[in-house]
């Protein structure tokens, strides 16, 4: 502890990052990024901006990559907030939109992060908890809030709700802004089930997407806020306080490219699904109880195994998952979905582990 830290540094308890281990021959699979490259157009385009016009500053709104995400969703550049990663957006929403004084609602099990920037940035929060199936329940949040929050698909069980759910919580809470962070979304089905397509018929609606999933661009940081133009305006005005240059030239040209390729998007994502499909249904035949996912990653338990004793057994063998040591969940793996040699490769490791 440092006698030069602010009171605010010393009572925070940060967000732990997902390991980033530097070791070689590794099946990764504890970070939920996608076994698949970025587009080739993305990569191009960020080539392309490589030279003298890096001594310049980049766009400060990166009109280009919102215009390129309200055309995706048919929607307007106004609709349309972009930061350096879902993670710095999400924290501009909890200072911009999410600190009142009710107390803010979002699911017990639920992205670590969210009771992280509620203490930085002095939130008070409640935990509402999901169900014995770990599905989140619309009526339960029909108390008194300051704002509700959650991820969908959720993170880390990876269970999507449907949009007629999402609309009851829309329709309970009209004073309320709903924060529907859908990081995973893209990977819930063919017909892409975001609740961007009901952000002009619900002022209080803001979801909140990453690049670095289903575009493959965890490494470069890019991330959006769909919603009424007000809550982007107010996004607008916290972002301009703190950096009013979030994205460089490489990361709006890249994202920009990526969000057009819809062909390449479509082809991976599909691949990943079909991934996914796979290994639920071989961990089963293991024995595992697999969530049902509509995420990159699956949430699973070996009713007769400890979940930390099969994680420790996986990364002898080079295979990393991830272990939440939490409530409720400290006996269930999240394991991302990676390339279908990968998935093989920790099946057979398991084989091998559960003999």
């Amino acid at each position: 502890m440092s006698r030069f830290w602010s009171k605010t540094v010393h009572a925070l308890t940060p967000y732990v990052p997902g390991e980033q281990p530097k070791l070689a021959n590794l099946v990764k699979l504890n970070t939920n990024e996608n076994p698949y490259g970025p587009s080739p157009k993305a990569i191009a385009a960020m080539q392309a901006e490589l030279g003298d016009s890096l001594k310049l500053y980049p766009d400060p709104s990166g009109d280009k990559l919102k215009q390129a995400v309200a055309g995706f969703y048919g929607l307007s550049s106004g609709n349309v907030f972009v930061g350096n990663g879902s993670d710095e957006v999400l924290a501009h929403v909890f200072l911009g939109l999410l600190k009142h004084e009710q107390p803010i609602l979002f699911p017990d099990i639920t992205y670590s992060f969210y009771p992280v920037y509620c203490g930085l940035y002095g939130i008070d929060y409640r935990t509402v908890p999901l169900d014995a199936a770990f599905r989140l329940n619309p009526a339960d949040y029909r108390a008194p809030n300051g704002g509700i929050i959650f991820p969908n698909p959720n993170a880390p069980t990876g269970i999507l709700l449907d949009l007629p759910a999402v609309e009851a919580i829309l329709q309970a809470n009209p004073d309320s802004v709903v924060v529907i962070d859908e990081a995973y979304v893209d990977f819930g089905g063919d017909d892409l089930p975001t609740a961007a397509t009901l952000v002009n018929r619900y002022p209080n609606l803001l979801v909140v997407q990453t690049l670095s999933k289903s575009r493959s661009l965890a490494g470069l940081r890019v991330g959006f806020a769909i919603g009424a133009p007000e809550l982007i305006q107010g996004l607008e005005r916290v972002k301009d306080s703190f950096n009013s240059y979030p994205l460089d030239r490489l990361a709006l040209a890249g994202a920009s490219a990526a969000i057009e390729d819809r062909a390449y998007f479509d082809r991976t994502r599909k691949a990943v699904m079909a991934s996914r499909d796979r290994l639920s249904e071989q961990l089963r035949g293991q024995g595992f109880d697999v969530l049902p996912s509509a995420a990159n990653f699956i949430f699973a338990r070996h009713p007769q195994r400890d979940a930390a004793d099969l994680a420790k057994a996986l990364r002898e063998r080079s295979i990393i998952v991830r272990h939440f040591a939490k409530p409720r969940i400290d006996q269930y793996l999240r394991i991302t979905v990676g390339t279908d040699a990968e998935c093989d490769a920790l099946v057979a490791a398991l084989a091998d582990i559960l003999q």
